[in-house]
């Protein structure tokens, strides 16, 4: 058996060090608010060509895809470049689109959530146009969009309407260069009391729907101390998030009143079992309220509108297969520790690669999770770095355990299942817009 180029991999990762802090900053720069990444977009267009990727194309929705390699076996690499807001400025260390570099730090808006990831994955694909792909294996390097607002919109839509369907999917959100192979769900449930209007002179003559709505809130809170707890995933929790009302004018009463439930999903908990939760709540039940799990339906940044449940469903990989093995050994050899296997608190795009479509996903990546969404935002160069020997390793280790007999563990898509690497190569001819 071929022996794998594991020292090559590290030494054209490390000699990209410069270069992979570089295309973190050219990233940054560009803001890229969710519905807002055409710029970043059209950035890594130019990259990934730089980078060696033949074939790139941005779908309709305005995904960008680049590929190495035409085998069957099809590994995919994703990362959303879309990030939330900045907040109050004043909270930050320096200019959050100024992309600084501080004690081998780079500091700015994404550094870890997550354009880290795929400033990493730029430096893999360059090492893999050097050194080549294993010849079974085609690699799809992915730039997602519209996570933050909808996590998984993206690949609901790669895998539904561009019928891309990789064997195996990595997610380069941020790990703290552990192996995380799960994480809790989600779903957003909005609860609506509905009262009758009158002037605040006379509060008696109208029904206030807030008042209606208080020992909804009282119950929901309760609620969060019985839900369900798994020893993996940890315990499901409920939030309310917002509250917010109708009325004729500050000098009315109330006729409607929401609350916005964030409510995440442990092992075993569903969209269904959430909901019923909420509906069977005597409170609810008395107030006769309605409980809705609401769409996500905004213009894409292409504008393109596409609608999905606000329903991202939890999920687990068993330490056991092929992927989470594969990426165990990788991270070992190019992290030189232990590997250390996790789950993330908060939500991926794997709820819908792994969640919805069962897509072997993990995830590995660059910085750590407590920086995301936050004035700390910051990415460790040192992390970009390794970060990239491991997504350029990967395929080489997942390829050799597939040659040696675990192949029963690649999944078997049939017909419906995903494109492999003559596939791809077509879709990208023929579908989207392309370089």
């Amino acid at each position: 058996m071929k022996a794998l180029p594991e020292k090559k991999i590290i030494e054209l990762a490390d000699k990209g060090r410069d270069d992979v802090a570089k295309f973190l900053k050219q990233l940054i720069v560009i803001p890229s608010m969710s519905g807002q990444e055409a710029g970043v977009i059209e950035q890594l267009r130019v990259m990934m060509k730089m980078a060696g990727l033949a074939r790139v194309r941005i779908d309709r929705l305005g995904n960008i895809i680049g590929t190495l390699g035409t085998g069957p076996r099809v590994l995919a690499f994703d990362a959303h470049v879309d990030t939330v807001e900045v907040g109050d400025l004043d909270a930050w260390e320096a200019n959050p689109f100024e992309a600084v570099e501080k004690d081998e730090w780079i500091l700015g808006r994404g550094a870890a959530d997550q354009k880290g990831g795929m400033a990493s994955m730029l430096l893999a694909a360059r090492i893999l146009k050097e050194i080549g792909v294993p010849k079974d294996m085609t690699i799809m390097f992915v730039g997602s969009i519209m996570e933050e607002d909808s996590d998984g919109l993206c690949w609901q839509y790669l895998v539904k309407e561009e019928k891309y369907k990789p064997s195996w999917v990595v997610l380069t959100e941020p790990t703290g260069l552990a192996v995380n192979h799960g994480q809790r769900g989600r779903v957003e449930i909005e609860v609506s009391t509905f009262g009758r209007s009158a002037h605040a002179a006379a509060p008696d003559q109208g029904t206030n729907a807030i008042y209606l709505m208080n020992p909804i809130v009282d119950a929901v809170r309760k609620l969060g101390r019985k839900l369900k707890d798994d020893k993996r995933l940890g315990k499901g929790t409920v939030a309310i998030t917002d509250i917010r009302s109708r009325e004729a004018s500050l000098c009315a009463i109330p006729d409607r009143c929401t609350i916005h439930l964030d409510r995440r999903l442990t092992l075993g908990e569903t969209a269904e079992t959430a909901l019923e939760e909420i509906t069977c709540l005597p409170e609810v039940k008395a107030a006769n309220a309605e409980v809705v799990i609401p769409d996500y339906s905004v213009p894409s940044y292409r504008g393109l509108v596409y609608t999905v449940q606000k329903y991202y469903p939890s999920w687990i990989l068993e330490p056991a297969h092929i992927l989470v093995k594969a990426a165990m050994q990788t991270s070992k050899t190019v992290v030189k520790k232990k590997a250390k296997l996790d789950t993330w608190n908060f939500s991926t795009n794997g709820v819908a690669t792994m969640g919805m479509f069962g897509i072997p996903s993990i995830g590995f990546g660059p910085s750590e999770e407590k920086y995301a969404h936050s004035p700390e935002d910051r990415c460790p160069i040192d992390h970009l770095v390794k970060s990239a020997a491991f997504y350029a390793l990967l395929p080489w280790v997942l390829n050799e355990m597939v040659d040696a007999g675990e192949k029963d563990q690649v999944p078997d898509f049939g017909s419906s299942g995903g494109a492999g690497g003559e596939e791809i190569a077509r879709g990208e001819s023929e579908a989207g817009e392309k370089e």
